[in-house]
């Protein structure tokens, strides 16, 4: 009996169990009862990951910003500008002591004192289109210019400059026909473009070409009578977040000219002028709107030929002429101010003093 009750015990424990496992394989099925299907074990993962807790992933960081110029504009006075820049500069130039206004056509026509020579001398020239009667020997002078320069693409501009001249002549060479009064008016316009062959965050070196049209009354001083063209290569070096360097050279070619001295010999009274200038730059204070920088400028002029009019002779060529000019610019924004001074280191210049005021704002 008690065998037999034993037995009954491990079939009702075994019985449920392979009948479970028949209907999870589907092996088998028992008439009258539904088998279930088989469930694909991707299907038990895919049940399993929805189940799971969702781990949410971090979103991408965004790519770091375009790095910024460090360069922040020009900051010398005298030197011609590298940048390209759509922007207005409003200068304003006195200078004292011109003694050769008329050195090489460069400043003013050959002065118009040749024409009252004898016809018999050798100098005479009718068509001098200089200020006459006489020669000034000492002259102070004042200058206006407005300049607008459109870029018309991130290494491409073009410009134009006008001048307002003022002519106060204090002295004149000795027999040279007389005194002519002070002068005033439009001088000689200027045009031009400029192209910058390298521009990085630190380095602009720039090609420059600028034609000057004799719109100035040469008469009263105002303009050479001539056109000129003057090629310039421009540099400008970011030497670090404080200092900035900045340098020039260019050769002004004067197209035309008066005659020269005597009118019988070759060439003209107008002269090659070669132009150069470096000067370094120190940011002395800076916040988030203003920046302030003194300005070291040595500038000079090498005349190559051409004629002048001076008790110490006529011949302009060989002239050196070499300036120093102290300064300092402000930047506020797009905007920015200039002031500085310049004197003359040698004894032959185009004038012995000079003060400069610029305003100068980019778009």
């Amino acid at each position: 009996m008690m065998k037999t009750l034993l037995a009954l015990s491990v079939c009702g424990i075994l019985l449920p169990a392979v009948a479970n496992g028949q209907q999870i394989t589907g092996a088998t099925s028992t008439p009258g009862v539904t088998a279930h299907p088989r469930v694909p074990m991707q299907d038990l993962a895919a049940a399993a990951a929805a189940s799971a807790p969702q781990v949410q992933t971090a979103p991408a960081p965004p790519p770091p910003p375009a790095p910024t110029r460090r360069r922040r504009g020009s900051m010398v006075g005298y030197i011609d500008d590298a940048t390209i820049e759509s922007k207005v500069r409003l200068r304003f130039d006195t200078a004292y002591h011109n003694t050769v206004p008329d050195r090489a056509e460069f400043f003013y026509a050959k002065c118009g004192c040749y024409a009252g020579l004898p016809a018999t001398n050798p100098a005479f020239d009718p068509d001098a289109p200089g200020p006459r009667p006489g020669a000034a020997n000492d002259l102070n002078f004042q200058q206006l210019f407005l300049e607008g320069e459109y870029a018309a693409h991130a290494r491409v501009s073009i410009f134009g400059q006008m001048p307002i001249r003022w002519l106060q002549p204090q002295s004149f060479i000795p027999n040279t026909g007389g005194v002519f009064p002070n002068q005033s008016g439009v001088g000689d316009l200027r045009i031009g473009a400029k192209v910058a062959a390298v521009d990085t965050e630190v380095t602009t070196l720039t090609a420059k070409v600028q034609f000057y049209v004799p719109t100035g009354d040469s008469q009263k001083g105002l303009g050479t009578d001539h056109t000129s063209v003057e090629p310039e290569i421009l540099y400008l070096q970011q030497l670090s977040n404080w200092m900035m360097l900045e340098s020039q050279f260019g050769v002004w070619l004067p197209i035309g000219g008066a005659a020269p001295v005597p009118t019988s010999a070759d060439g003209s009274f107008a002269g090659t002028v070669i132009s150069y200038g470096v000067g370094p730059s120190f940011t002395v204070y800076e916040t988030d709107r203003v920046r302030f920088a003194p300005v070291v400028e040595l500038v000079g002029w090498h005349v190559q030929d051409g004629n002048q009019t001076s008790a110490a002779g006529g011949d302009a060529s060989g002239t050196n002429i070499v300036n120093l000019k102290i300064g300092a610019r402000a930047m506020f924004g797009r905007g920015s101010i200039y002031a500085g001074y310049g004197h003359a280191l040698t004894d032959r210049s185009w004038y012995e003093d000079i003060f400069r005021m610029e305003y100068r704002v980019g778009f």
